[in-house]
C-alpha cells in the first residue's frame, strides 16, 4: 500500500536555507523508496506552500517557491488553495519534520500536527521546545544526570556577569548551525561576541572554552525494534570551533567513526541512548559532545542537518530504511495514543444555560 508523507521544511528561521537542503533530500529519499510525498515549504514570512517542484532545491533560487500554491495542515492532511479560493484536500499518513530552528524545530510544528490529528516522525512538543533553547537544554540534561558544562545566561540589555572564566565561548540561546558562535579571550572580546549574538537572538549562554577540545557527535532514532545508536563522529574544524563555514562551506571535515578509545566511544553512545530513552524521544536526534578533560554533553539537535543520514547510511538511498522505520514507529505510536482519548460526558450533564451570561 502506498504511504503518503508530508515533508515540512523551511520556516521563520536563520536556518531556513539549510532546512531546504534537508527537506528536499528527505522528500527525494522517500519518493525513491516508493512513498507518495507532499513537500511543504514554510517561507521566512511564515506562509506554507505546496508543490511537487518543491522537492527540487533549484526551485528556491530567486524565490521560485512563491509560484506554488498556498497550503495548510489540518484535519489529518494537507489543504491546498486552488483557483476560485477553493481548496483541495490530500489525506496523509504522517508528517516528517525537516525544519531547522524557529517554531518548526522548536515544538510549533509538533503542536500543529497534534492538533491536526497527524503522526509526526520527529521529537515531541516538550523536547523540541526545551532543546531549542541552549539554557533550558542545560537544565533538562542536568536534571537527568548527564554531564554538562556550567554556563551563564545573558539577556540582551543585561550587565555582563563579572565571574566569567576566560577564554569563554558565546552562543545565541536559540540558534543552531553554529550561527553567531564566537570565542572571547577577555572582557572586551566577550562584549563584542555578545553584541554579535544579540544580532540573531535576544539571549545567549556563556561557558568556559575548553582547550584542548574535540567535538564529537552521536545520533539515535527509535524504530519498531527499539533505539538504534550511531557510531561516533568527530567534527574537525579549521579554527577554534566547528563553525558555520566548517559545516556548510567545506572548511571542516568529518571523521566517522571517530578515532576514540573504546571506553570513551562507549560512554558517549551510552549517554545518547539513556537521554533518548528517558525522555521517550522520537525521530532522528543528534547529540553533540565536547571531549576535553572528560566528556560533556553540549547540545541536543531534534532535527539535525540532513537528518544525520551520514551517521546511519552510506548514501541517500540507503537512508530510506531509517526514514521508513521512524515513520512506521510514529504511525504506530500515534495509533496507540488515540486509544487513550477519554470522553467524560460532562457536557451532556450541564443545563443549556450553564455558560451564558445574565442580563445587566
Amino acid at each position: 500500500m502506498c504511504r503518503t508523507v508530508i515533508t515540512v521544511f523551511g520556516g521563520r528561521s536563520n536556518e531556513n536555507e539549510i532546512s531546504v537542503i534537508t527537506g528536499t533530500m528527505a522528500a527525494n529519499v522517500l519518493a525513491a523508496g516508493g512513498d507518495k510525498v507532499l513537500p511543504v515549504y514554510i517561507s521566512r514570512e511564515g506562509k506554507f506552500y505546496y508543490g511537487k517542484e518543491l522537492s527540487d532545491v533549484a526551485t528556491f533560487k530567486n524565490d521560485g517557491y512563491a509560484g506554488c500554491a498556498e497550503a495548510f495542515i489540518a484535519a489529518g492532511g494537507l489543504y491546498v488553495r486552488r483557483r476560485g479560493n477553493r481548496f483541495a484536500f490530500y489525506g496523509a499518513d504522517c508528517v516528517l519534520n525537516c525544519c531547522h530552528g524557529g517554531f518548526g524545530e522548536g515544538g510549533g510544528l509538533a503542536g500543529v500536527c497534534a492538533a491536526a490529528g497527524l503522526p509526526m516522525a520527529g521529537a515531541g512538543i516538550f523536547e523540541s521546545s526545551a532543546f531549542m533553547d541552549k539554557y533550558l537544554t542545560k537544565i533538562v540534561l542536568g536534571g537527568l544526570g548527564a554531564p554538562v558544562l556550567p554556563c551563564r545566561y545573558v539577556r540582551e540589555g543585561e550587565e555582563i556577569p563579572a565571574d566569567i572564566l576566560f577564554p569563554a565561548i558565546v552562543k545565541p540561546a536559540n540558534l543552531g548551525s553554529s550561527i553567531g558562535v564566537a570565542v572571547a579571550e577577555d572582557v572586551r572580546g566577550l562584549k563584542e561576541a555578545l553584541d554579535c549574538a544579540f544580532i540573531y537572538d535576544s539571549a545567549a549562554i556563556v561557558e568556559k572554552y575548553l582547550c584542548p577540545r574535540r567535538e564529537i557527535n552521536c545520533a539515535a532514532y527509535r524504530g519498531e525494534e527499539g533505539i538504534t545508536v550511531s557510531e561516533c563522529e568527530e567534527a574537525v574544524s579549521a579554527g577554534d570551533i566547528f563553525s558555520f563555514e566548517d559545516k556548510y562551506r567545506g572548511g571542516g571535515r568529518s571523521v566517522i567513526p571517530a578515532d576514540l578509545p573504546a571506553g570513551i566511544s562507549g560512554q558517549i553512545r551510552d549517554i545518547t541512548r539513556e537521554v533518548y530513552f528517558k525522555l521517550n524521544m522520537r525521530g532522528v536526534v543528534r547529540f553533540d559532545y565536547i571531549l576535553s578533560d572528560k566528556v560533556y554533553l553540549s547540545e541536543v539537535n531534534t532535527v539535525p542537518g540532513s537528518l544525520a543520514y551520514y551517521l546511519f547510511a552510506d548514501s541517500f538511498r540507503g537512508f530510506y530504511a531509517v526514514l521508513d522505520s521512524v515513520i512506521r514507529e510514529a504511525v504506530q505510536n500515534f495509533a496507540s495514543s488515540q486509544k487513550r482519548i477519554l470522553r467524560t460526558g460532562i457536557l451532556s450533564e450541564l443545563p443549556s444555560n450553564a455558560c451564558k451570561c445574565g442580563k445587566k
